[in-house]
């Protein structure tokens, strides 16, 4: 009997067939269903919002004048600020950026040399920047740039991660968090002596690694280990699509560090990060190649990239200039890119006063990635 023929062959009852027909009826109409069913939506099919510098606190009054004389074109990018981390994370930010600077002995960034400044120039002195015996004590500290922009929502690292979990935990629903780290190691240049950072060796990653997993425990995060599962390598995972469904990924925080740098640092003894809690930036194709930054673009690299099945985190403005000109072609490239982490100074709640802003329509926490998103993506509820 020919596909359409629905006539009984020789033989066959009438009875018998008219069960055959409906039955190929009924598996006709569950098709879609079950399709539907087996669709995953994963959680690089997404496009989330993050802050830039999210424990940024700006500068006291005579930190700014001393910015000013000294070096006016960088004071000029150091106008901004962030609420606490508590209130990002309700505000729907979903990647956070913490700058961390290594203190193994504890007490290096506890005098910044911008108070003698100030104390010079016979300004009035700020209020204290942080808490002397928290600075004192061994352990990273996060600021922006040693010395001069040392302002935090929350120090040392520690507290940041501590806040960041008790909102995982009272939220326990919640769309990944992708916290991200930059290792600070450069030496400032001024016209008056500064502190030199720590390097950021295999024992420093080592001991940023302990803190952030003596916060959280190890159910609490993705893990590279959770993505590679059985492929020879975490790049090879990635290629065939083995991020997390977003249904599993709820609830749990993802650990990305930021520089490049020290990728080779974090990787010793841990050939493609195994048993590493954090991903590298790396180099596609290699193997431990997962999430990669492309901050400036371009567009159709990080197009590329994304549809090869990388996490990728970008820009969609800096250095304060898009929001003065209230210029919305780098962010509207950047959200039509693909790209999965999309970093502003300006999120939702949070507009400069030209206007500019980077958020999603009703105020959503995510949206469907332009490049892969699917029929299960559109029905997710992404409102947390």
């Amino acid at each position: 009997m020919s596909g359409n023929d629905l006539r009984p062959a020789m033989g066959e009852s009438p009875v018998r067939a008219l069960h055959a027909l409906r039955l190929a009826c009924a598996t006709a109409l569950l098709m879609p269903v079950i399709a539907q069913a087996a669709q995953v939506t994963r959680i690089n099919e997404l496009q989330y919002i993050g802050s830039h510098n999210s424990y940024h606190a700006g500068l006291a009054a005579g930190e700014a004048a001393i910015w000013r004389k000294v070096d006016p074109a960088t004071y000029s990018i150091l106008t901004y600020s962030h609420p606490s981390l508590t209130r990002q994370l309700d505000d729907g930010v979903r990647q956070v950026e913490l700058d961390v600077y290594g203190d193994v002995h504890g007490g290096r960034y506890a005098r910044p040399a911008v108070i003698a400044q100030v104390a010079g120039a016979g300004l009035p002195a700020d209020p204290p920047f942080a808490d002397p015996a928290v600075m004192a004590v061994p352990g990273f500290k996060v600021m922006h740039i040693q010395d001069m922009d040392q302002r935090s929502t929350c120090q040392p690292l520690k507290a940041c991660l501590r806040e960041l979990r008790a909102w995982s935990v009272a939220h326990p629903r919640h769309l990944p968090i992708f916290i991200l780290f930059e290792t600070e190691e450069t030496p400032l240049k001024m016209p008056f002596a500064t502190v030199a950072p720590e390097p950021f060796d295999a024992d420093a990653m080592n001991r940023l690694e302990a803190e952030v997993t003596d916060v959280f425990p190890r159910a609490s995060y993705i893990a590279p280990d959770d993505v590679r599962g059985k492929h020879a390598t975490l790049n090879d995972a990635v290629r065939h699509g083995q991020w997390p469904s977003l249904d599993a990924a709820r609830g749990h925080v993802i650990f990305l560090l930021d520089q490049h740098s020290v990728g080779k640092a974090y990787l010793q003894g841990h050939p493609s990060l195994r048993g590493r809690a954090m991903f590298t930036n790396a180099t596609p194709g290699e193997e431990d190649a997962a999430f990669i930054e492309l901050n400036d673009g371009p567009r159709d690299e990080i197009s590329r990239r994304v549809r090869e099945g990388y996490l990728v985190r970008t820009r969609t403005d800096a250095n304060l200039k898009e929001a003065a000109a209230n210029d919305v072609q780098r962010r509207d490239a950047m959200l039509a890119s693909g790209a999965q982490i999309l970093s502003t100074d300006f999120p939702a709640h949070e507009p400069a006063t030209t206007g500019y802003v980077v958020s999603f329509p009703k105020e959503a926490v995510a949206r469907c990635n332009p490049l892969l998103a699917n029929d299960s993506c559109a029905r997710l509820d992404l409102s947390h």
